[in-house]
């Protein structure tokens, strides 16, 4: 479901918005939000719901690892899209996982016209690290269908 009041889907977003996120706001386009609900010094898998305001995007990146690693996303509120590198965007909705594997080049995001929410987790691997890229243009994000 899409949510362009903020009112609305707060209500929705059963994780929280949290707090703007400024440590990384260079890699995106608009405004996101971070919460984090897992603590790093108590496990070493950390999960974070990340809020993003409609139109909100992140740059391309690229979870590097030798072995292991990648990423996941729970997407739990609102709209958004994920895409890798040379493939066709997925439409994102609420209860869906997308499985995002080490080395691979992709972004993710809000549509422009929904609040949108996903719990990102980190995958555990060896000698990981993020690569961030170039920004999604505006071309390519407004050229952007629904199914």
């Amino acid at each position: 479901m899409k949510y362009l009041s903020y009112e609305d889907f707060e209500i929705a977003n059963m994780f929280g918005k949290g707090t703007p996120n400024e440590a990384f706001s260079q890699y995106f386009i608009g405004n996101s939000y971070l919460n984090p609900l897992t603590e790093p010094k108590e496990t070493d898998l950390f999960l974070a719901n990340v809020t993003f305001e409609p139109g909100c995007r992140n740059n391309w990146h690229i979870h590097k690892s030798s072995s292991g690693g990648g990423q996941l996303l729970i997407c739990t509120a609102g709209e958004g899209w994920y895409q890798e590198k040379d493939k066709a965007a997925i439409s994102l909705t609420p209860g869906m996982v997308i499985t995002i594997p080490a080395n691979v080049k992709h972004w993710h995001g809000a549509k422009k016209d929904s609040w949108f929410s996903h719990i990102a987790i980190e995958v555990p691997g060896e000698n990981t690290s993020n690569e961030w890229c170039e920004p999604v243009s505006d071309e390519e994000y407004n050229n952007l269908e629904e199914d």
